[in-house]
């Protein structure tokens, strides 16, 4: 589909391919020029192509904003939940500071 190079990486591999649909269904609902159909986009504007990335972006944070008013535990939350529940004391870890003089 898609040459993925730089630092452009996707954090999970096994999404990749997901990811390729979901961007040539968010292409389709915009009716972007059919040349990325190819999965080549290097005929396609930067503007469209940014058309696109800006389509993806708003369904990912409608999706977890959907998440969010269900209830639906997301990984995010979780790790939240989870860095709340601790009672981190930073005085108690550093330990008693004496200046040196």
């Amino acid at each position: 589909m898609s040459i993925r190079t730089g630092s452009n990486r996707t954090l999970n591999p096994m999404a990749v391919q997901a990811l390729d649909k979901f961007k040539l269904e968010a292409a389709t609902e915009l009716n972007i020029n059919n040349e990325y159909k190819s999965g080549y986009w290097g005929n396609i504007t930067s503007r469209e192509c940014g058309s696109v990335g800006g389509q993806m972006v708003k369904k990912m944070i409608e999706s977890y904003e959907n998440q969010l008013a269900n209830g639906t535990p997301t990984n995010t939350s979780m790790k939240a939940n989870k860095n709340e529940n601790k009672n981190y004391n930073l005085a108690n870890k550093a330990g008693n500071f004496v200046p040196q003089g």
